[in-house]
C-alpha cells in the first residue's frame, strides 16, 4: 500500500491509495494534510477503506506527496560520513559539525513549504550562484500532528556545498530555495515497514547515459533515531497538518564533484520506492504552474504510476 498525490489528465490535485495496479481516491479527506491532521489510529482506517472512486494506477500522473500547510524539515549531521563531508568543505569552521554529531540537541531546519516541493519525475535545480552542488538522498519520517511516525518517503535534500563551506551560517541559502528540495514518490504507511532501521539507500547521478557518480548506504549507521528528532522537532512547535522530516544523508560525493544542468538524480530506498528527479540550473529554469484550488503550486512536471 502507498498514499499517493495524483492527478488524472488535466485535473485537479487528489489524494488515495495505490495498492498493486489501482488507485482507489479517499472519500473523506480532500488533501495528504487533512490525513495527517488525524490520530495514527484514524490514518490507518482511512488507508484501509478509503472509499472514492477507483482509477487504473497506469493512468495517474504522480505529483510529491505533500500539500496545504504541511511542511518539510530535515536534520543534518546525523550519519559519520555527513560530518566528515560536512567538515571537508568547511575548513574554517569544520569543528562546528564535529561539536553538532557529538551534541545533545540535533540539528534541525526547515526545507520547504509544500508548494516549493518537487515530485517524481519534477525538476530540481542547482543555484546559479553556486559552484559545487550535490543530491541527498535521504530518508524521509512521515508525521502526523501529534508527530507519532504515520509512514515514511524520499527526500532529495539539494545543497550547495560551495556557499555553505564559505559560512555555516549560509545554510539557509544553501538549503532552501526554489528546485531545492523534491519528495516521492508516494509515502509508504509506517506499519508496512518493518525496520526502518535497515534500509539500504542508494543515489546515481546519471550523465550522458551514463552513471557519473554512485554510492550507497544503510539507515543502520543512523546516529540519531526517529523519535528522537521528532520530539526536538515538536518540543517548541505545532504542526497541525503533520510535517516532513527528512533525516539525513550518509551518501556524498566526495569533493570537487558538483551537479550539472541535464545530469539526472535517482534515488532508491528498499522498501520505499524509487524517486528520480532531472538537474536544471538557476531559477528560471524552473516553471510553475498556476496556483491549485489546495492553495499550492505544482511544478510543472510529472510520473505515472507503475506498481513494482
Amino acid at each position: 500500500m502507498r498514499l499517493i498525490r495524483f492527478r488524472m489528465g488535466g485535473g485537479e490535485p487528489r489524494v488515495g491509495v495505490l495498492d498493486d495496479v489501482t488507485v482507489t481516491e479517499f472519500a473523506a479527506v480532500d488533501t495528504l494534510a487533512d490525513l495527517l491532521a488525524l490520530p495514527i489510529a484514524a490514518i490507518r482506517e482511512a488507508c484501509a477503506n478509503p472509499g472514492g472512486a477507483v482509477f487504473a494506477g497506469d493512468e495517474a500522473q504522480l505529483l510529491a506527496p505533500v500539500d496545504g500547510r504541511t511542511e518539510v524539515w530535515a536534520a543534518g549531521v546525523t550519519y559519520e560520513r555527513s560530518r566528515t563531508a560536512r567538515m571537508a568543505e568547511s575548513e574554517q569552521s569544520a569543528d562546528i559539525y564535529d561539536r553538532v554529531y557529538a551534541a545533545e540537541r540535533p540539528e534541525l531546519f526547515f526545507k520547504s513549504a509544500a508548494w516549493r516541493v518537487s515530485g517524481p519525475g519534477q525538476p530540481v535545480s542547482v543555484r546559479a550562484d553556486s559552484t559545487i552542488d550535490v543530491p541527498e538522498p535521504e530518508l524521509a519520517v512521515v508525521l502526523n500532528a501529534e508527530g507519532a511516525v504515520a509512514g515514511y518517503t524520499i527526500c532529495n535534500d539539494m545543497s550547495s556545498r560551495s556557499i555553505e563551506g564559505e559560512n555555516p551560517l549560509y545554510l539557509p541559502q544553501a538549503k532552501i530555495y526554489l528546485g531545492g528540495c523534491a519528495v516521492g514518490p508516494w509515502i509508504v504507511p509506517a506499519w508496512e515497514v518493518p525496520d526502518p532501521y535497515a534500509l539500504t539507500i542508494e543515489l546515481t547521478i546519471a550523465r550522458d547515459g551514463a552513471a557519473a557518480w554512485e554510492g550507497s548506504a544503510s539507515t543502520a549507521a543512523l546516529h540519531r533515531k526517529f523519535h528522537e528528532l521528532a520530539a526536538y522537532l515538536f518540543r517548541a512547535d505545532d504542526f497541525p497538518a503533520g510535517v516532513i522530516l527528512s533525516t539525513g544523508t550518509s551518501v556524498v560525493p566526495d569533493l570537487p564533484f558538483t551537479l550539472e544542468g541535464g545530469d539526472e538524480v535517482h534515488i532508491r530506498i528498499s522498501g520505499i520506492g524509487h524517486l528520480i528527479n532531472p538537474v536544471v540550473r538557476g531559477k528560471p529554469a524552473v516553471s510553475l504552474l498556476p496556483v491549485t484550488k489546495f492553495g499550492c503550486r505544482v511544478i510543472a512536471a510529472g510520473c505515472r504510476v507503475y506498481a513494482s
